[in-house]
């Protein structure tokens, strides 16, 4: 096959093209095998150590061969889990439809070859399509020694995963024409972190729209509860329009800002209403962390915290002079700030705006502590910004937790560390009921769309909301937000954070703020300082509003 020559097996069940450069292409023209010239007669061959290039191109040749030919049994035959691939094999073609396809391999990269697939779905009339690419790795066989396929289910396909399948049918659901609070389309393809959202909201929303499901190809998740992630659709039904509270605006600067960065979400809320204005992660089209992630939240949990050292009286306001020391012991354990510096004859306001973690821990110390327990933080939480209720905001999301904590716990837990755990919906949150003054649980849907009752909680006393506004404004002009809100014009507000992860060489940057009546909230992996990656994305969301 090296030398580019061409070969034909006889009755049209397939072709094999040489491609010139080691490997070929390979095409299923319709059939089942014939048997003739199976690529797993030859015995078995004993080997050890590393698989060798020849093997390499030998193994992956015939196994895309069998696959394209749609002989599964033979294509299974060569990987190291022949029950498993031979039923996946085997389903894409009956219960995926796919009629043809055409595999054409790349260069391999040492024991891994890429390869693109062109197949043909088609059912009941209707075909189209589908076109992706994927890879395979060549192992060698722990007891057999063979030179065999790595088999996953992403081999087949790159959205594939154990438990899941690929099927083409009668759409499950009617399709949806997803609009944003002024009736613009949403469509996955402008949008692409809405990917998953929309196929939830179609899952959810569409059922009882009348015979109006078309023809599709999906993945099926092995996971009852997810979604289906539609992947071609053959024959488009009749579209149920859905209204969304987002904002086809803000939800294009949220797309563009997260991109920048490797892994980062964001999230945007209206603090009058609690309605959703825009969901964005990156890399798109995958888990909604943006909703569903749950991480500790670092210094923008201050928020909660200043609210629960005004609502205890630890302090009476903004301007009460207050300890920022370098560092501060609680219970055997040592806190610092950042770089160890410390403030000194600061008020509340300056610990605040500069993030000062020995106050927020020295203020309701053991030695300190004016009622504070390890369970104020927590009620607080719940009272005010309905963290720790049950949000239902229309898709799946993860809610916030702020557990009792005991011992040195408890004073991270003020800071935003310990088992506290937040996304960018409920950082975002946070800025919003502070400049409304009241929690709005965040809905992505009409209120009147969503079964069961949603998270209340009451509204912040007027002092403690106009203590929060003062502090959070003058993070953003003079603060640690001053940087990233610069552009920023309007009423705001701003609060930076900071979390450490084990196993993560930098920490995860968070920002949460607000504009009039947009608040925002991103989180950066590994993105350093809540000033830095994650600031910049919240101040561009804003600036769409």
């Amino acid at each position: 096959m090296r030398s580019g020559g061409r070969t034909a097996v006889i009755g049209g069940v397939f072709v094999l093209v040489a491609a010139g450069v080691g490997f070929a292409g390979f095409e299923l023209l319709g059939g089942d095998s014939d048997g003739a010239g199976s690529p797993v007669d030859a015995a078995p061959l004993k080997a050890s150590g590393a698989v060798t290039g020849d093997e390499v191109e030998t193994v992956s040749r015939d196994f895309l061969a069998a696959w394209a030919k749609g002989d599964a049994d033979a294509a299974a035959a060569l990987t190291d889990d022949p029950a498993a691939a031979a039923e996946a094999v085997r389903g894409l073609r009956e219960a995926g439809h796919v009629a043809k396809a055409v595999i054409t391999p790349g260069t391999a990269s040492g024991d891994t070859v890429p390869y693109t697939v062109k197949a043909t779905v088609s059912f009941k009339g209707h075909q189209k399509e589908l076109a992706y690419a994927s890879e395979l790795t060549v192992v060698r066989g722990k007891s057999s020694g063979r030179a065999l396929v790595d088999w996953r289910p992403a081999v087949l396909h790159p959205k594939l995963t154990e438990g899941a399948a690929l099927r083409t049918g009668e759409a499950e659901a009617a399709s949806i024409k997803a609009v944003d609070r002024e009736g613009r389309e949403l469509t996955a393809e402008q949008y692409p972190s809405l990917a998953t959202v929309l196929d939830t909201l179609r899952e959810r929303y569409a059922d009882g729209a009348g015979d109006r499901a078309g023809v599709e190809t999906w993945i099926e998740p092995a996971d009852a509860d997810a979604p289906n992630q539609t992947l071609l659709t053959l024959s488009q039904g009749k579209p149920f329009k859905l209204q969304t509270t987002l904002d086809a605006d803000v939800q294009a600067a949220a797309e563009r800002a997260v991109k920048k960065y490797d892994r980062a979400s964001v999230v945007a809320i209206r603090p009058s209403t609690g309605e959703i204005s825009a969901v964005a992660n990156s890399p798109a089209g995958g888990f909604n962390t943006a909703m569903q992630g749950a991480q500790a939240p670092g210094s923008t949990m201050k928020i909660v915290t200043a609210a629960m050292i005004l609502d205890q009286g630890v302090v009476d306001g903004p301007s009460s002079r207050v300890e920022c020391p370098k560092d501060v012991m609680w219970k055997g354990r040592t806190f610092h700030n950042i770089n160890n510096f410390s403030i000194a004859d600061g008020t509340f306001t300056d610990s605040f705006r500069r993030s000062c973690n020995t106050f927020f821990i020295k203020a309701v110390g053991p030695l300190n502590a004016k009622g504070v327990e390890d369970t104020a933080l927590g009620q607080t939480a719940r009272k005010y910004f309905g963290l720790g209720g049950v949000w239902s905001t229309g898709i799946p999301s993860a809610d916030a937790s702020v557990p009792a904590s005991q011992g040195a716990e408890t004073a991270a837990s003020y800071i935003g560390q310990g088992r506290i755990t937040m996304n960018a919906l409920s950082a975002a949150s946070l800025s919003a009921t502070v400049k409304s003054g009241a929690f709005r649980q965040p809905v992505l849907v009409p209120r009147e769309m969503i079964e069961g009752e949603l998270t209340t909680a009451q509204p912040l006393p007027g002092t403690i909301a106009a203590a929060l506004r003062s502090m959070m404004a003058t993070t953003a002009v003079d603060g640690t937000g001053a940087k990233a809100m610069s552009s920023v014009s309007g009423d705001k507000g701003a609060k930076t954070g900071s979390a450490e992860v084990d196993g993560q060489s930098d920490s995860n940057s968070w920002f949460t703020g607000y504009a009039d009546d947009l608040a925002a909230a991103s989180v950066v992996q590994s993105g350093g300082h809540g000033s830095g990656p994650a600031g910049t994305v919240v101040a561009s969301v804003l600036n769409a509003r």
